[in-house]
């Protein structure tokens, strides 16, 4: 009951209003529809009140309101002109009922794939078309059949002899581009209507003679108009699909549209192409014209602030109950002034922001492929070529490669990235021919994905290239897609290559075990490595070095074993500025006043650069934790001398476990000892322990498990150390 009360308070106080703007700005809209389509001017009213009540109750998007198409106009105009009438209203009876069909099949959402490019490019096609076709009726003319006639005969059109009407058509567009300049009191009372209204009352008290709209007389008395014809079903059946189509694609795009305007709840897709079918069947049932999703009516919805669908429904009944209440009003409407209407409807269409949009996303050629096939076409055709667009840009990005040549002193390199198809054999071969024969060339291949034509190409370069004098080493980072074809084994899919390791994360010997010798670097490790950053990795990580460039503001003093195999930054997923990190052998902490660098680590760390944690990690297979146990090795005194300050951690008694579970051997059980040893000889230090108290610092323990990949925490001088996550691995 309280939920009832809630939703009831939420109709009135929230869609009530919000009805009733929506209905003011669709009643001119319906009409100026119904007049761009060539239809009785009462088909674009019975359209608007089925989309509202019809389609606003039974479909899947809470807040769209639909009504007649916008999108529809030169279709239906064309439709009219070919069928007639009667027929026109059997193919939107048949369109609906294949919409209804469409959704049960559970298709509707992959209109959610659709490019937003296609989707702005398709409402700007729409908004061109109107104003196209309806600037010749503001001039006083007429509409031609086609976009490519209306722009030809607009010139003439423009220049030609402008009557009453064309004042009205232009004073229309004026007060529409005024009114969102006047004050907010104003514009409370929707634009449209506003324009509609002062144009209408000018025109009657002025004695205009001009066309207005004509209703039937018995406009209440609502006959079953579709007629099924006797010929001719192939075109009927075309008109059909083509309709139904195009009121799908019109109303889920509008619907999806819709859902980005507001955090209510999302729209069900294939809900609502049901709904707008059975919006359809009974438009065309009842002599209206079909009916869509509009994104003007909905838009204005959202923005009056609309809760549910009961705005939608509610802004269909207002629209029959004016309509049969103040029929005689809408007669003194000028044609001229719809006509108007629609001209600022469909520029609105054309939105700027949404090119600059696409135009950052690199769509700009796919927002104007639509566009034009909108207006050139229709608005089926418009969005399949956009579509069809896209794919083409997909293909072309996903088996995109780069591909280069670069000299180095004497010797080449050829740098091949991205996916390495057939499609890039022809540019792979001509930058392979920029390579002059005899010179020594580093193939260097981060590579996707390797097949068989790219293979041969790269293959016979490399015989070839070597039978001439040259020498080619092949440098592959990655999984070896080249090694594999070369030793017969070939890779078949991305699936079955084995995920690598980077080569900026990874250790030099694990990306390059099978050559010390490098290709194309010189120099020991550490200057290939360099070498490697220098190329690979500088370019990326230079933006945050500059910022950090003036200080540096670590969260955390690191604090572990000089053991190589420990990466900290890796096993902490940090970077530059992150840590403040302290190593040596046994990651040990001295005893205060026993070893002055830790003491000016500790002043440093904590005292200026206020870090916030303290970690000490040990590690598995730990060297200094071994000679602990059994002794230093021979002609080692400094590192005996070293080790006793780990002497407290042999001492220790208290088991420690690892995941519930003491460590096999006496090494690593000795290593998480140490661990907790050193966390309490770093409470010993004054700085620390005030810091720790004030809740300002916390300390934690660290254990690396170096063949498992694995990193375990103890918090708290927990005696337990716990697993962080899971790893997971997988082979080729």
């Amino acid at each position: 009951m309280v939920i009832m009360k809630s939703q009831r308070l939420a109709v009135l106080r929230h869609d009530l209003p919000a009805s009733l703007v929506v209905f003011l700005v669709a009643v001119p809209l319906s009409l100026g529809i119904a007049l761009a389509s060539g239809a009785p001017i009462v088909a674009g009213l019975i359209a608007a009140v089925v989309g509202g009540v019809v389609a606003g109750a039974l479909g899947g998007s809470p807040l769209q309101v639909s009504g007649p198409a916008a999108g529809l106009t030169v279709i239906m105009a064309e439709t009219i002109a070919t069928f007639g009438w009667k027929t026109t209203c059997a193919i939107t009876v048949a369109a609906g009922a294949l919409q209804i069909l469409l959704g049960l099949s559970r298709i509707a959402r992959a209109a959610l794939a659709i490019s937003p490019a296609i989707v702005h490019g398709m409402l700007a096609g729409i908004g061109v078309t109107i104003v196209l076709g309806q600037l010749h009726v503001v001039l006083g003319g007429s509409a031609q059949s086609s976009a490519l006639k209306n722009i030809a005969e607009l010139p003439a059109q423009i220049v030609g002899h402008h009557d009453t009407a064309a004042l009205i058509g232009v004073l229309t567009i004026g007060i529409l581009l005024l009114w969102p300049r006047l004050p907010a009191s104003v514009r409370k009372v929707p634009g449209p209507l506003a324009a509609i209204a002062l144009v209408t009352v000018l025109s009657v008290v002025a004695g205009m003679t001009l066309p207005r709209v004509d209703l039937p007389g018995d406009l209440l008395n609502i006959r079953f108009a579709p007629e099924f014809p006797d010929t001719g079903w192939g075109a009927f059946a075309l008109a059909v699909i083509t309709i139904a189509l195009i009121a799908s694609v019109e109303s889920l795009l509008s619907a999806v549209a819709v859902d980005k305007m507001h955090t209510g709840p999302r729209s069900n897709l294939d809900r609502e192409l049901i709904g707008q079918g059975a919006a359809n069947m009974t438009s065309g049932a009842l002599g209206g014209l079909p009916v869509t999703g509009v994104i003007v009516r909905s838009s204005t919805n959202v923005a009056a602030g609309a809760r549910t669908r009961a705005s939608a429904i509610l802004h269909g009944v207002w629209i029959l109950v004016f309509v049969a209440a103040f029929a005689g009003l809408i007669q003194n409407i000028p044609l001229a002034a719809l006509a108007g209407l629609l001209v600022h409807v469909g520029a609105k269409l054309v939105n700027p922001g949404h090119i600059k949009q696409v135009l950052k996303h690199g769509d700009l050629g796919l927002y104007l492929v639509t566009l034009a096939g909108v207006v050139v076409f229709d608005l089926l055709t418009g969005v399949l070529l956009g579509i069809g667009l896209s794919v083409l840009l997909m293909l072309r990005r996903t088996v995109w490669s780069g591909i280069h040549a670069e000299r180095d002193g004497d010797e080449w390199r050829v740098v091949v990235e991205g996916v390495l198809t057939f499609l890039s054999v022809p540019r792979l071969s001509r930058v392979l021919a920029t390579v002059p024969d005899g010179a020594k060339v580093t193939l260097e291949l981060v590579v996707d994905y390797l097949d068989h034509a790219a293979f041969e190409s790269l293959s016979n370069w490399q015989q070839g290239h070597e039978r001439a004098g040259g020498e080619v080493i092949v440098d592959e980072v990655g999984h070896p897609w080249f090694a594999n074809g070369k030793s017969g084994d070939p890779t078949l899919s991305r699936t079955a290559a084995a995920r690598s390791v980077p080569r900026f994360l990874a250790p030099w010997s694990d990306w390059q075990a099978k050559d010390v010798e490098v290709p194309g670097q010189r120099g020991g490790p550490t200057l290939r490595g360099a070498t490697e950053f220098q190329r690979r990795t500088a370019a990326l990580m230079q933006p945050a070095l500059s910022r950090l460039a003036g200080g540096q503001s670590p969260h955390t003093l690191f604090i572990t074993c000089g053991d190589a195999r420990i990466v900290p930054n890796m096993i902490t997923t940090s970077g530059p500025g992150d840590l403040f990190t302290v190593r040596n052998i046994g990651n040990l902490v001295p005893a205060r006043r026993t070893d002055p660098s830790m003491g000016a680590t500790v002043e440093f760390a904590v005292g200026v650069l206020k870090v916030r944690e303290i970690v000490v990690c040990g590690h598995s297979g730990c060297g200094a934790m071994q000679a602990l146990a059994t002794g230093a090795p021979d002609g080692a005194p400094l590192l005996s001398s070293w080790l006793k300050h780990a002497e407290p951690s042999a001492k220790r008694k208290a088991p420690v476990t690892l995941d519930g579970e003491r460590p096999d051997t006496e090494t690593d059980r000795l290593a998480l000892q140490n661990v907790l040893q050193q966390l309490e000889h770093l409470r010993h230090y004054p700085l620390i322990a005030e810091a720790e108290a004030r809740g300002e610092l916390h300390l934690t323990g660290m254990y690396f498990d170096v063949g498992a990949a694995q990193v375990y925490l103890s918090d708290d001088e927990s005696p337990s150390f716990t697993p962080v996550g899971a790893v997971t691995t997988s082979g080729g």
